[in-house]
């Protein structure tokens, strides 16, 4: 199992907002732009992201640090087998990435996923 990214994510009411401050002060690019996310990259180096969230008040918690792996369904069985606690369950979700969230040891929220096929 090998870690292809990682990217942390900033909680805000108006992701929208952040758009001057990411690109034009930052300089990175909208890569996604879901009205609910958008991530930005580095154009110079496309695995330099940050995606900004609006918490949408449902009761998924909100990830701090997205992490992208080649193999999803691994790392859940690993957590389980670890006893790494669990707090959103693994997930087909409809924009086309398969993910689960663990709770790290500083009470932080982390959404591993895979992209799917």
């Amino acid at each position: 199992m090998s870690v292809k990214r990682i990217v942390p994510n900033i909680e805000s009411e108006t992701p929208q907002k952040s758009i001057a401050f990411y690109e034009e002060f930052i300089g990175l690019k909208i890569a996604m732009d879901m009205d609910w996310i958008i991530t930005f990259i580095s154009e110079r180096n496309p695995t330099s992201q940050i995606s900004v969230i609006r918490h949408d008040g449902s009761d998924v918690p909100h990830p701090d640090v997205s992490i992208e792996v080649d193999n999803v369904d691994q790392m859940f069985a690993k957590a389980k087998k670890q006893n790494i606690k669990i707090v959103y369950p693994i997930t087909d979700e409809p924009w086309g990435v398969r993910r689960f969230f663990v709770s790290d040891p500083n009470g932080k929220i982390i959404n591993i996923l895979s992209h799917l096929e």
